[in-house]
């Protein structure tokens, strides 16, 4: 379980990571890129120990001509899970080939079962992979991201909902935005509204 000190940890952690954008973003940018990115490391932290079979299964139910629909239902079910991944990444492995972890990236990011999708698109991240790509700072960025351990046997749920919540408090105050302005979700995004980044 994750205590008051470690929360406080984790939330410090990605804002240190945050000064890595200093040049192709000001400060008040910084939420652009570190907030989509820390749901996204979150969502990966979750899926990694039904990674590989989620991922035969997937393939399985292809191969059988189902329809989107049936195949989430499926594996939601077979899993209990609230949301997948069928891409062949996980934060670790995008940085096995750095000329083309902008590409890849977004291949991970489309791999998300469609809820998780629509909400991921939402922070219209893919601009945001681009500016970095071409200011040479996506792959120093997601590295020290995949260094971030989000699991949820370390991190639970409510917990990870505060991290979120404190997270976006800092990035909007240092945007002079009331927390919620621009991104709306807090810890019910974590815990209630769509069971995204909660453990499966």
């Amino acid at each position: 379980m994750i205590e008051l000190g470690q929360f406080k940890e984790h939330c410090n952690k990605v804002w240190e990571i945050a000064n890595l954008l200093r040049g192709p973003y000001r400060p008040p940018q910084y939420r652009r890129v570190m907030i989509p990115l820390t749901v996204l490391k979150r969502l990966d932290s979750v899926l990694l120990e039904t990674k590989q079979q989620v991922l035969e299964q997937y393939e399985k139910l292809v191969k059988a001509n189902q329809d989107e629909d049936t195949v989430e239902q499926i594996i939601f079910q077979k899993f209990d899970l609230k949301f997948y991944n069928t891409s062949n990444f996980t934060f670790k492995t995008l940085l096995d080939d750095p000329d083309k972890l902008a590409a890849n990236l977004n291949k991970f990011i489309a791999g998300f079962s469609k809820r998780a999708r629509d909400i991921i698109e939402k922070f219209s991240f893919a601009e945001e992979i681009e500016k970095l790509d071409d200011a040479n700072r996506l792959y120093e960025v997601v590295k020290a991201m995949a260094d971030v351990d989000l699991h949820p046997d370390r991190v639970p749920n409510d917990k990870m909902g505060n991290v979120f919540e404190d997270l976006v408090r800092r990035f909007n105050e240092q945007a002079n935005e009331e927390a919620g302005d621009h991104y709306i979700m807090s810890s019910s995004f974590f815990t209630n509204e769509c069971h995204l980044p909660i453990a499966a």
